[in-house]
């Protein structure tokens, strides 16, 4: 007995450790990156000003609220590259509809519903047909992004001023909102999303669906409808970050987020996010969308060409899938070692 309690405490003590790496991980990354461009640009004031944090937390968003969607799809074992697409399509229809006369709310509904659209038939699709949906949305990306400059005639849309086009606003009307509205859109967003993932079944379907769909369906899960739903959902965030995109550019822009989709799959990686499915946390993504934020605004800061960020942003990509595979070993030899000793 003695022998089997020491084997279990030496087992469970690293397994704590490395669950703590991995949740304090994301933060620790974040606070050393704003320290690091605060002593780069010789202005801390500056970098760490409220205007700049500002306009950081104003770029976050676009990323935010497709990280979050992303997180679900990831969590369930999936992965969506037509985000950048969607993301361009439904801000075309966004300004189309508002320069066409419709109401400003019923523009963003429309580009929601057109994300729900294109989620959903990519969800149906991989179901129905059990094609990988890395597969399924590369080919939804091709879709979406030759609809969206079908069309725009391939030009940029200009829209009317409306309220939309003041969601991302560096100084927001009336003042006392202090951030722009797309940036307490964003966190009521992660709170809710942050509170279905952790505390209703729908969360616990999505996780034991990335953990181990055959155990999920022995369960009596509908694994086919869930990850519908799963698509669906995310699809909706996505239209909802092309009408944000919309109204930061201030138009309807064809080509737009091209390439947005890396952005927002390294946020969730880097926020503690498996790509092999049933492990992330919304506000671990969060953070890994600002991190992504303050990096290209201290690019930005320091004055570094843009191929220079792109590479960066690279690094930073493969590193993040370097941990996600670190993270899959260290299960790997905890349940092996777990086994050998009989725990």
């Amino acid at each position: 007995m003695p022998t089997l309690l020491g084997a279990q405490r030496s087992l469970v003590a690293p397994a704590l450790v490395r669950r703590w790496i991995v949740r304090i991980g994301p933060a620790l990354g974040l606070i050393a990156i704003i320290l690091v461009f605060s002593l780069l640009t010789h202005e801390p004031g500056r970098y760490l000003s409220a205007f700049n944090l500002r306009i950081v937390l104003s770029q976050t968003v676009i990323t935010a609220i497709g990280a979050i969607g992303m997180t679900m799809i990831i969590v369930s074992g999936g992965i969506d590259l037509s985000v950048g697409a969607t993301i361009a399509l439904t801000g075309v229809i966004t300004a189309l509809g508002i320069g066409a006369g419709w109401p400003p709310s019923l523009a963003l509904l429309a580009a929601v519903a057109t994300g729900g659209v294109i989620g959903f038939f990519n969800g149906a699709m991989i179901t129905t047909l059990r094609v990988v949906p890395f597969i399924v949305t590369l080919g939804m990306l091709g879709i979406a992004r030759g609809v969206a400059k079908w069309l725009a005639h391939e030009q940029t849309v200009n829209v009317p001023a409306t309220w939309l086009n003041n969601l991302l606003v560096t100084f927001p009307k009336p003042s006392w909102i202090v951030l722009p509205i797309g940036v307490w859109a964003t966190l009521a967003l992660a709170g809710l999303a942050a509170l279905v993932l952790g505390r209703t079944v729908f969360g616990r379907r999505v996780f034991a669906l990335g953990s181990n769909e055959a155990a999920a369906r022995a369960c009596g899960v509908d694994t086919g409808r869930l990850r519908i739903a799963i698509y669906s959902i995310a699809g909706c965030l996505f239209g909802l970050t092309g009408v944000m995109q919309m109204s930061r550019l201030r138009q309807g822009d064809p080509t737009v987020a091209n390439g947005a989709e890396l952005d927002i799959i390294a946020a969730v990686v880097i926020g503690g996010g498996s790509l092999n499915g049933g492990e992330g946390s919304i506000a671990g993504s969060i953070i890994g969308a600002l991190i992504m934020a303050f990096l290209r605004n201290g690019c930005q800061q320091m004055g570094w060409p843009n191929y220079i960020q792109e590479i960066i942003i690279g690094v930073i990509i493969v590193l993040a899938v370097a941990l996600d595979r670190l993270r899959a070993t260290w299960a790997e030899r905890s349940a092996a070692a777990a086994l050998a000793a009989g725990v």
